[in-house]
């Protein structure tokens, strides 16, 4: 089992989600031992609830099965490598 996993949470009219998409697709290249999820928000809207997301893109980081941090702002992607490099070790 991986230590840490990603749940990309988007909706498909988000302009911003789709930035931030092709910044997800990156940092699957860079960060190979995590692992990554996609899910359309408007197909798992008990998971909104359930994990109190706020707006979309959000990126949900998991370790050992705990929802640990939520990401709301990806500034960049040398940024948000950083924060889950450090999750991942």
């Amino acid at each position: 089992m991986m230590v840490v996993k990603v749940v990309y949470m988007y909706t498909p009219l988000c302009g911003t989600c789709q930035v931030a998409s092709r910044m997800v697709d990156v940092l699957e290249q860079l960060l190979p031992n995590i692992t990554f999820e996609r899910q359309d928000l408007n197909y798992v809207p008990d998971k909104a609830i359930e994990w109190h997301i706020e707006s979309v893109p959000c990126l949900l980081i998991f370790k050992r099965g705990e929802l640990v941090k939520k990401i709301y702002a990806f500034h960049s992607v040398p940024h948000v490598y950083e924060t889950l490099r450090k999750l991942a070790e």
